[in-house]
């Protein structure tokens, strides 16, 4: 992954606005502060790709009320190449793991690292190896596809020639034709606006992938293609992968490991296979996913929690 700079944007609404923190390598650096360059700094492949240990995040609102605990002492492993798959109800905190694991909110307690950079102390580092896909894309709607394309490459010091024939490939694999990149986004569908949205992430070739509910409001054809999408990326790029979703069946597909959250904790976490087998044995039930869920959560996937209990989804 060749990075020579690194940005921090938040993109809201219609016509967002982007905050962005560029950092560029200066023409001199004195010796004992040299800066080594991203592509420079190889990943330590006996480091896990993301370790998350007793995290812990509340949420204050209002001066009446006490604060939410969003996330309670969440520990989670991902090994390089891997797929972990969060679970949980609408309400449950697996946006706010995501956020915390992105920098986008501090931690109240524990510790995150990312392919051993801690995210609190060298937050620039960790921004420089992960890219972020959200259920709610936001882009400049007034641009096209590749415009937003080109605009979050130059963010990242990526060459614009490059990044070009690069967008194209990754929109082509995704299923979106090059005579469509040049219309304006706001004039393309939901399910073609998440594609782009992952088209983005991937285009900066980040080793630790995070992706909250990539497929949510795809057509069956547009899922499929984006998982399908998802397992390439996987294999051929080595990438590491944590995926939040409320569909069972691509949980099974995708993931190595599953951890089920509810109310902000962990309460079951293994292989797709090893919590089946662990419902069926100790509770039971018929070997599946939804029973795992459903007898370790007591809710249904789109079941949402009280509002006043969370208001992090």
């Amino acid at each position: 992954m060749v990075i020579e700079a690194a940005a921090a944007a938040t993109i809201t609404s219609e016509e967002p606005t982007v905050t962005a923190t560029v950092i560029r390598q200066p023409k001199t650096i004195a010796p004992d502060r040299q800066a080594v360059p991203a592509e420079a700094r190889p990943i330590d492949v006996t480091v896990p790709a993301l370790l998350v240990e007793g995290v812990t995040k509340r949420f204050h609102v209002g001066r009446s009320k006490r604060p939410v605990l969003a996330i309670s002492n969440v520990s989670l492993r991902l090994e390089r190449g891997g797929v972990v798959g969060i679970l949980g109800a609408n309400g449950s905190g697996k946006s706010t793991l995501i956020r915390l694991v992105s920098g986008l909110l501090t931690l109240d307690e524990g510790r995150v690292e990312v392919f051993g950079h801690d995210i609190e102390r060298e937050e620039m580092a960790v921004k420089r190896l992960i890219n972020r896909v959200s259920v709610d894309a936001a882009f400049f709607k007034k641009l096209s596809p590749m415009e937003n394309l080109l605009f979050a490459a130059r963010l990242y010091g990526l060459d614009a020639r490059r990044a070009r024939e690069d967008a194209y490939g990754i929109l082509e694999r995704l299923g979106i034709a090059r005579k469509r990149v040049g219309r304006p986004v706001e004039q393309m569908s939901r399910g073609m606006q998440q594609k782009v949205a992952i088209a983005r992430a991937l285009l900066t070739s980040p080793a630790l992938l995070l992706l909250d509910e990539p497929t949510t409001g795809l057509d069956p054809r547009s899922k499929l293609e984006v998982q399908s999408f998802i397992e390439d990326v996987r294999t051929n790029h080595d990438a590491s992968i944590v995926l939040t979703t409320h569909d069972l069946e691509e949980a099974d597909r995708l993931c190595d490991r599953i951890a089920v959250l509810n109310d902000g904790r962990v309460v079951a976490e293994d292989t797709p296979n090893g919590l089946k087998r662990l419902v069926a044995e100790a509770h039971g039930q018929e070997p599946t996913l939804h029973n795992v869920f459903m007898t370790y959560t007591g809710r249904s996937l789109d079941e949402d929690i009280d509002e006043d209990e969370a208001d992090d989804e």
